[in-house]
């Protein structure tokens, strides 16, 4: 029997990953309280905690072949994307048949800003009960580890260079419950003083540019790293990535614009470039130049970017694009 022929009471309920180190390992202090709502909503629903790193990629695959369609994480990003990356590995079954709605509990909730899904517990399962659908786009990045060609999705934004090095101090500190999106914006200021540009090639929809480069994302959303609008061009249904490229650039200038990454505004510097496309590809050349996807930490260049377009259904509050 193939997986899409696989039916169960279960396709109508919601399968519940629950990420107990999330948020400082806030919801392994909040599990009863978060439960107890769920029970008092009208979800009906079964809850499994994951162990690790990859572990909801695993149940959520799982849980594909035992009939569930919709699934919810209580977590941040990095559990989102796990269960997002589930529904493209899984083979059978269209992603755009599964449904994935989020409580926020992570460092930065990001993805759940473009969304303004809210950070309450009580305000995030409403929203979920009221089950407003939105078909966004996905991106996917083959990217290299180890010499090894290896394909990631995400639904948010890619990092590159000194992002990059952000998020890994970032991952780090979240591994011992000691991050938060005030350490990211710490980290932010402690890599200043370490990060050297590197001279990047880029293919964007065929057109060549070569930049020596601090930073880049790709964007399918608007924020990253607790808030900052680093694609605030973005249209998560567009069928477009959105590219921001920061050039070199002085220490002093990067202080003064900090607060135009909150508000988008940096773009508007002559040292950043944006781009629109549909494919992208980067190359660094034998320099490092490593990635994030949605907070975690990949590989390194090349890197290969393109785009599903409204490839996955997700549950959200409001749009606000």
């Amino acid at each position: 029997m193939v997986q899409n022929e696989i039916k169960s009471k279960d396709s109508r309920k919601w399968y519940v990953l629950v990420n107990p180190n999330a948020g400082n390992r806030k919801i392994k202090q909040d599990w009863k309280k978060i439960n107890t709502m769920l029970e008092d909503s009208s979800l009906q629903f079964e809850h499994v905690f994951t162990k690790g790193p990859l572990h909801a990629i695993e149940l959520t695959l799982d849980a594909i072949t035992t009939g569930f369609r919709k699934f919810l994480v209580i977590g941040g990003d990095g559990t989102l994307n796990e269960v997002v990356n589930a529904y493209f590995l899984q083979q059978g079954i269209d992603p755009s048949e599964f449904l994935t709605g989020l409580i926020p509990v992570g460092t930065g909730n990001d993805w759940g800003r473009m969304f303004k899904i809210p950070v309450t517990y009580q305000e995030a399962i409403k929203v979920v009960e009221r089950g407003r659908v939105f078909t966004q786009d996905v991106g996917k990045v083959v990217y290299h580890d180890n010499d090894m060609a290896k394909t990631r999705y995400f639904i948010n934004i890619a990092g590159m260079g000194f992002d990059a090095l952000v998020a890994q101090k970032t991952n780090k500190q979240k591994e011992k419950g000691k991050a938060s999106a005030f350490s990211y914006f710490a980290n932010l200021l402690t890599s200043l003083f370490e990060y050297k540009p590197k001279i990047i090639g880029l293919d964007i929809d065929g057109k060549k540019f070569s930049y020596n480069t601090f930073s880049i994302t790709v964007g399918i959303c608007r924020y990253n790293g607790g808030g900052m609008m680093q694609s605030p061009k973005a249209i998560p249904d567009d069928g477009l990535l959105d590219l921001t490229l920061i050039k070199k650039i002085g220490f002093a200038t990067i202080i003064a614009q900090l607060k135009n990454l909150y508000s988008g505004k940096f773009i508007s510097h002559p040292k950043v470039m944006t781009y629109r496309a549909e494919r992208i590809a980067v190359d660094s050349g034998k320099a490092p130049f490593r990635m994030e996807a949605d907070g975690e930490s990949l590989g390194s260049a090349p890197f290969t970017f393109t785009i599903l377009p409204r490839a996955i259904n997700v549950v959200i509050a409001e749009k606000t694009f």
